[in-house]
């Protein structure tokens, strides 16, 4: 959303396809996990941050296409690119930036035979609101960010709340595990989920875990599961367009530029020297991979856009605003 957005301060024709049917990417999978590490921007809820995202993205009208996944890329004989979706649709361009993640993200569930029927009551793979748990026994299986982030969140509204992993070194920010280890949560490691039990059989009201070394196991009574054993990845076709590439990223150059002439990347799918793996750190890389796109369609424009209180761009948009520009009353 962010390149899009940078697209139209380079004045360029821009076009944002989406394989999912709404746009957020991945923070759709957390939206009330706080968001502390945006450069200008107080803890702001991942769903807050993604509708400001999809305002900034409309600044300047871009085209905008949803539930199309991107299948093949095909240069012509006049060096333009055709981008094919899977359901048929094709999409002419100049240039093309990939700022597609991990691909098109899918939650890894319990594999537990039968597991799937409590998603309709108590057993959750994101959390979407935190208010439905407040007073309840809450389970969380995982240790990433986003399993301490929940806990961190959780922990104080639930009337008790356990977190299991089946390691004993928890994979999120060392801050955020601390807070989490000092609170009243009750940590179990290494231990991992078993099985599911149901006494009216519609809502899980207790968990059976196991410890990884010694096999011993124990149940524990809960109103809520809440999993987060990561999420499985699928780059579809993209992995035999030819980039050069690893098991999960793109390498680019330090404009992020791929090996494919005229198609750029951006944010979690690439990587470089430099790389930061923090959403501001994707903010710079829309910003390396859209001066790229314009030189490559323009050579001799500007390298970069102008600031926005100096673009001319922004003026009208100022005065709609209500603000004066500097030297006027």
């Amino acid at each position: 959303m962010y390149t899009a957005f940078y697209s139209g301060m380079r004045d360029l024709k821009t076009k944002l396809i989406e394989a999912g049917e709404e746009l957020g990417g991945r923070i759709l999978i957390y939206p009330e996990k706080m968001i502390w590490d945006v450069g200008g921007l107080t803890p702001t809820l991942g769903k807050n941050l993604i509708d400001q995202l999809v305002q900034q993205c409309h600044t300047f009208d871009p085209t905008i296409v949803l539930n199309q996944r991107v299948a093949a890329l095909d240069r012509q004989a006049d060096d333009t690119i055709i981008l094919t979706c899977a359901t048929g649709e094709r999409h002419w361009t100049r240039t093309v930036v990939l700022a597609i993640g991990y691909g098109v993200l899918q939650l890894a569930k319990l594999e537990i035979e039968g597991a799937d029927r409590f998603e309709v009551t108590n057993l959750h793979y994101t959390v979407q609101e935190l208010e439905p748990f407040r007073g309840k026994r809450v389970l969380i299986s995982g240790g990433g960010d986003s399993a301490v982030d929940w806990a961190n969140a959780l922990e104080p509204i639930a009337s008790s709340l356990t977190v299991v992993h089946r390691r004993d070194k928890f994979g999120g920010h060392e801050r955020n595990v601390s807070r989490m280890r000092a609170s009243s949560a009750t940590i179990l490691t290494p231990y991992a989920v078993e099985s599911l039990h149901s006494g009216n059989g519609s809502a899980i009201d207790q968990v059976t875990i196991v410890h990884a070394d010694t096999g011993v196991s124990e149940r524990i009574d809960v109103d809520a599961v809440i999993v987060n054993h990561g999420l499985r990845y699928n780059f579809g076709s993209i992995k035999e367009w030819g980039l050069d590439m690893d098991d999960w990223n793109a390498h680019v150059s330090s404009t992020m530029e791929t090996n494919i002439p005229g198609v750029f990347a951006a944010g979690d799918f690439v990587k470089h020297d430099s790389k930061v793996h923090l959403i501001a750190g994707t903010f710079t890389d829309a910003v390396l991979a859209t001066n790229a796109a314009k030189l490559y369609v323009e050579p001799e424009a500007e390298k970069v856009a102008y600031v926005s209180s100096h673009n001319a761009k922004f003026k009208e948009k100022n005065l709609a605003l209500g603000v004066a520009e500097e030297g006027e009353h």
